[in-house]
This record gives C-alpha cells, structure tokens and sequence, in this order.
C-alpha cells in the first residue's frame, strides 16, 4: 500500500524527527539516500524502518533483496511524492530514507586517542568533524554543549563518519570524569605550533566553539595548548578544517613527550 497523506501517523512521525523534540521522543534518527542507508545498514546501526517513494527512479536496492532478512516487512513503507517530501530533508531526494536507533553511549574512559567538542555549535561542523575522526582514527568522540550530532545535517555533513564513531553526549564534569589521566591537548591560538609539537602517546584533542573557543573549564584543565601557525591577515580557521589539520598532525607524531 502507498502512504500519500503526509497526515498518516508514520509519515509524521518520520518528519519529526527532522527536530531535535522528535529524536528525543523516539530516540531516532534520519539517514537520508541510497549510499548512507547502505552503509548504515552494513555498519549493524539498528534499523527501525525505512521508507522509499513509490513513484520516480528508486534505488536498485528497493528492487532486490537488500532488505532481506535485515527487515521486518512491515518496517518498509512506500510513500506518494507529498508524503515523502514531507519526510525528506533533502532538497532533491533520492528516494529512500531510514530511521535508526540513536546508540546510547555513556561517557567511559577512552581506549585511544580521542576529541573533545566543547560548544560546537555549527551541525555541518559536527558532521564534518565526525567524518574527518573517523578517517583519522579518532573513533571515541565526547560532546559537550554541541549541535546534535544526529540531526539531518550533521549526518548528512559525517558522510557516514557518524555510524563508524561512538559518540558520547555529557556534561562538562561527566566527561572529564571519564577522561581523567588522559592529558587533554587544546586547540587555542595562544598555544605552541602544531606542528613543531610532540604530543603525549594518549592524549584527546580538544576543539571550541566556532566564535568563543573553548570553555574556560577546559582551558583550565589543558594539560597542553597547541595552534595552527597562520599569516596576516587570516586569523582563524572554520572548526572543522582546523580540527582536521590537527588530527591528522599529532596522529602522525609518535614522539612520547618526556
């Protein structure tokens, strides 16, 4: 049967997970097109249902067994036009959209190097900072006062980072908690050149707030503070391309600080 009504009950449940009230409530979340459903499906994210427009080109998936046995039947829906832009994010969408169990992580002590997000505030940011994690090998990622790392534009910005790294969403005081004895490197313009730094071999990177940096509870607990040297007039790099940079930089740097 083909839902076209955007007043049914499943299509409005799904559109609201496009608010942060929504994803609360359900503790869901929206994974939009072909490409991130296939790889939020082969991650073992838990998949509550998808749904996919009836009408148009769908994705080859929708036609074969790719959902097979990973979904109940009745988990796949099939939505007219209206009622599937009402559930789309997307300003041109593909086709298909899933919603997924948001994984619950408390904040534990970290197995590796790590980042802190003190006041992210930017979604695209958090999502792009995910992404670059991910790739760089920092997986166990802590939020404090940041953007949801769920809502449609930070996952669509993670690029399926977002399935790849466990998030752990806290209070200040709860994350460092967890990472008591890990020396915290921050990311201040008043610190040391990045790249003449040579980083403890444990250490969690700490990035600020796009406009006020960092907290001043992180800043007081820093053990070290490191800067990407810049030429006039720039002054500053978008929080994501400098978390980037730094990454990459003390992940390369195996030199033990003595």
């Amino acid at each position: 049967m083909v839902i076209v009504s955007k007043q049914n009950p499943a299509v409005k449940e799904l559109a609201s997970l496009k608010e942060k009230k929504g994803r609360k409530e359900r503790g869901t979340f929206l994974v939009e097109g072909g490409k991130m459903v296939s790889e939020c499906v082969e991650s073992g994210m838990e998949i509550v249902r998808v749904a996919l427009l009836s009408s148009g080109e769908r994705p080859a998936f929708a036609e074969t067994s790719f959902f097979k046995d990973r979904l109940d039947p009745s988990a796949l829906l099939l939505l007219g036009e209206d009622a599937f832009r009402a559930v789309s994010d997307e300003k041109t969408p593909q086709g298909i959209v899933a919603e997924v169990k948001i994984p619950k992580h408390a904040a534990v002590p970290p197995k590796a190097r790590c980042l802190l997000l003190d006041g992210v505030s930017d979604p695209a940011n958090v999502g792009a900072i995910v992404r670059t994690a991910a790739a760089a090998g920092y997986r166990e990622i802590y939020l404090a006062d940041c953007a949801d790392p769920y809502a449609p534009k930070s996952v669509r910005a993670s690029m399926s980072g977002v399935f790849y790294c466990k998030l752990m969403r806290g209070t200040r005081e709860e994350i460092f908690g967890a990472l008591e004895g890990v020396p915290l490197v921050a990311a201040d313009m008043a610190g040391e050149d990045v790249f003449s730094f040579p980083p403890p071999g444990m250490f969690c990177l700490c990035i600020g707030n796009e406009g006020n940096g960092l907290s001043e509870d992180v800043r007081r607990r820093a053990d070290y503070t490191v800067a990407i040297p810049m030429q006039d007039p720039v002054e500053s790099l978008n929080a994501a391309v400098s978390a980037g940079i730094m990454m990459y930089l003390l992940g390369k740097n195996k030199i033990e600080r003595r």
